[in-house]
């Protein structure tokens, strides 16, 4: 059964995240899939733009505890989005935590409906929005990621797009990507690539500059004492030994 399934209508790619039994977390599996899924699409000339959503109430859990994907194939994802010759439209309406944000902020544009929350939840665990912060911190407002960094709270849909992590909050997600829809689908292929180019390049530098440290420095909090206590609190649902 596959985690990752698709649609096509005039030329917009609806790409869905359908693993809600673990509230489509990003498993080795989903994140291979997605990645085949997106290569697809960026070379059909006959797609115009990927529309990226969810099955469940959740868009992403974030890292799938019992079988994550390395470290190196999420930055590849994340990385692909953003290179990607086609733009990535996120329609959210549920939960997005932590690696789900990184996800999320490598699209080009995002709509989150009223049934939206986000967190970054690394902190709690032990760990720290590492890799996710290439394409999280050049789009969001610093002050805000600061907080939401390091208190793990959860915010909405109104407040993620004050921040700049979303585009637009709605009370109606989909009238509000009609717009957004027509727009690029009267744009030019060209056009679009060449402009996707011009709005993701300090995302790209991002990568360029950071991804081998990020890395590194993920690999070794997944692998200290504090994170094993954290995400062993977290699957036991009750609260790590330094909760004061």
């Amino acid at each position: 059964m596959k985690l990752v399934r698709t649609g096509r209508e005039r030329g917009i790619a609806t790409v869905r995240l359908d693993s809600p039994t673990n509230r489509n977390a990003l498993s080795a599996r989903l994140v291979a899939e997605l990645h085949e899924t997106l290569a697809a699409h960026g070379g059909d000339e006959t797609v115009r733009a990927v529309v990226l959503t969810h099955t469940g109430t959740t868009f992403c859990a974030g890292a799938d505890l019992g079988a994550p994907p390395e470290p190196e194939a999420f930055v590849a994802l994340m990385r692909q989005i953003v290179t990607l010759p086609k733009p990535v439209v996120a329609r959210v309406d549920g939960h997005v935590r932590a690696g789900g944000l990184g996800l999320l902020a490598a699209c080009d544009i995002s709509a989150a409906g009223p049934a939206s929350t986000f967190a970054l939840t690394e902190s709690r665990l032990g760990l720290a929005p590492a890799v996710i912060s290439m394409p999280l911190l050049p789009r969001t407002d610093p002050r805000a990621a600061a907080r939401y960094y390091l208190t793990g709270e959860r915010f909405d849909a109104t407040e993620a797009a004050r921040i700049s992590l979303v585009t637009i909050a709605a009370e109606d997600v989909d009238k509000a990507l009609v717009p957004v829809l027509d727009g690029l689908r009267r744009a030019s292929p060209q056009g679009l690539a060449a402009s996707k180019e011009l709005v993701t390049a300090t995302v790209r530098e991002s990568f360029d500059q950071y991804a081998e440290d990020l890395i590194a420095r993920s690999a070794a909090l997944f692998a200290s004492a504090e994170a094993r206590e954290g995400m062993t609190a977290f699957l036991e649902r009750r609260d790590p030994a330094w909760v004061l």
